[in-house]
């Protein structure tokens, strides 16, 4: 034995390292070959949620076979946008004085800043108030009534204000059948969806429910089939977007495909072209496209038993929450999150909202953040280095079930983007979607200061653990 000892510290030291890195760096210093394993212990080393993993493990195969299922449909879901109409016509069960806002649902002397500052402007423009002290009196006293728009089939950017005279884009999943709406993009600076509602907030939205809406719900239902928005998104991904926080390709598309209908309209050409300036100088206007074509595809793989693919992702300025295909429509909340990204000059952490909106209905259907490496050139919105857009998206296929036929990453050699965040693999991974997103100011009326990169509150992911346990485990 001492032999073979003696010849074992003659031969070149060659070192596999699992534990602190300073140890395979130390061995590089020396010269020696040391490769460090990332390995880290299940679950983070919680004792509890390592047990229920254990537990959950023996549904393996049901989990597997549903969380197949799951992906199918969101690869093979064909949202297609087929009109505009008025919210109250459009979305189900909204009626009368209601407002609806990003999910999840939250209480009116609860909400943030932001939320706030849109809900009075939304009570403005319906004209229940003439000013912002009336308004506040009328929200006072509960006379409105709010709800997650996700309850009603519909998704908002940022506060996610829907009132009922809105226009809305009404968006069918070709596939299955379903439905999903959202609001028309106002573009930046002083807009409601960040708190503002002053008087030119109010005017916008005016020209849009009066002018923008109409004109382009005639120009869609003069197509045969309305604008497949799925096919957007796939080529605007090889064209630098990532659909969530840059839409540049993605908005020149969409303008693309719909400006003939539009000549077709008995619109007044200075109407149309005023129209398309307004589309063509919004580099965001295809958002609100492609969060109901997310929403279209997650709401048809929602509800399949044994599930543990997320449904929804979304966060309110004050709590962030996500829903479980195999848990139904409960939410499972954590209080939501600063936002590390650049600022406009002028503004800092200090003034920023906790994360916000339903936006992150694209990150749960396999676009923005886990597309980042399709858009190098957002980090120049949100921070961070193109390797980091590269990274993000690696790291999500450690947390999904499969990857997307329809959606490639150029720089990735044409890969299929991350699908179907996974419950089970974020807790035993420890790795937490991948988040961009723009910044609010947490006073109202003041609008958007920025834009970065989020976590979620790990606490909700826990919480739906449990839920899944306690359902399934006999």
């Amino acid at each position: 034995m001492t032999k073979k000892l003696e010849e074992l510290f003659k031969e070149d030291l060659n070192v596999i390292n699992i534990g602190l890195e300073s140890f395979a760096e130390n061995l590089k210093d020396e010269g020696y070959n040391a490769v460090q394993v990332d390995w880290k212990p299940p679950a983070g080393g919680d004792k509890e949620m390592a047990g229920l993993l254990d537990d959950i493990e023996k549904l393996s195969e049901k989990i597997k076979a549903a969380n197949e299922k799951a992906v199918e449909k969101m690869q093979k879901s064909e949202p297609v946008v087929v009109d505009v109409q008025t919210a109250k016509d459009a979305l189900p069960d909204f009626e009368g004085k209601m407002i609806l806002h990003a999910a999840p649902p939250e209480k009116w002397e609860d909400m943030s800043g932001p939320m706030q500052g849109a809900a009075i402007g939304a009570c403005i423009y319906e004209g229940w108030a003439d000013d912002e002290e009336s308004a506040r009196e009328l929200l006072d006293a509960g006379e409105v009534t709010f709800d997650a728009a996700h309850h009603h089939n519909a998704v908002g950017p940022m506060t996610g204000i829907v009132s009922p005279s809105m226009p809305v884009w009404v968006v069918e999943n070709k596939t299955y059948g379903n439905k999903a709406f959202t609001t028309l993009n106002e573009g930046l600076g002083k807009v409601l969806r960040f708190g503002a509602n002053g008087p030119e907030v109010i005017e916008k939205l005016k020209w849009m429910e009066n002018t923008l809406g109409p004109a382009l719900g005639e120009a869609l239902r003069k197509t045969e089939e309305g604008i497949n928005l799925k096919n957007i998104t796939s080529q605007a991904l090889h064209m630098g977007d990532e659909v969530h926080n840059r839409n540049k390709a993605a908005t020149s598309l969409f303008i693309r495909e719909i400006t003939p209908f539009l000549l077709e309209t008995d619109y007044s050409n200075d109407v149309i072209k005023d129209i398309i300036e307004f589309m063509g100088g919004n580099e965001h206007f295809y958002l609100n496209l492609s969060m109901p074509a997310s929403k279209a595809t997650m709401d048809a793989a929602h509800g399949i038993e044994y599930s543990t693919v997320l449904t929804a992702m979304a966060r309110n300025g004050v709590r962030f929450g996500i829903r479980v295909s195999g848990l139904g429509d409960e939410w499972f909340v954590g209080q939501a999150q600063k936002v590390d990204g650049l600022y406009f000059p002028g503004y800092t952490e200090e003034d920023a909202c906790r994360d916000l909106g339903d936006s992150t209905i694209s990150e749960t259907a396999a676009v923005g953040g886990f597309a980042m490496a399709a858009a190098p050139a957002i980090v120049g919105f949100v921070g961070g280095t193109v390797s980091d857009s590269i990274r993000f998206t690696r790291d999500m296929y450690e947390i999904t079930v499969d990857e997307n036929d329809n959606f490639t990453i150029p720089p990735l050699n044409f890969r299929g983007t991350p699908t179907g965040i996974d419950l089970l693999k974020i807790i035993e991974t420890g790795i937490l979607p991948a988040i961009n997103t723009g910044i609010a100011h947490k006073e109202p009326g003041i609008g958007q200061i920025g834009a970065g990169l989020v976590d979620p509150p790990e606490e909700c992911f826990r919480s739906a653990i449990r839920a899944f346990a306690q359902k399934y485990i006999k």
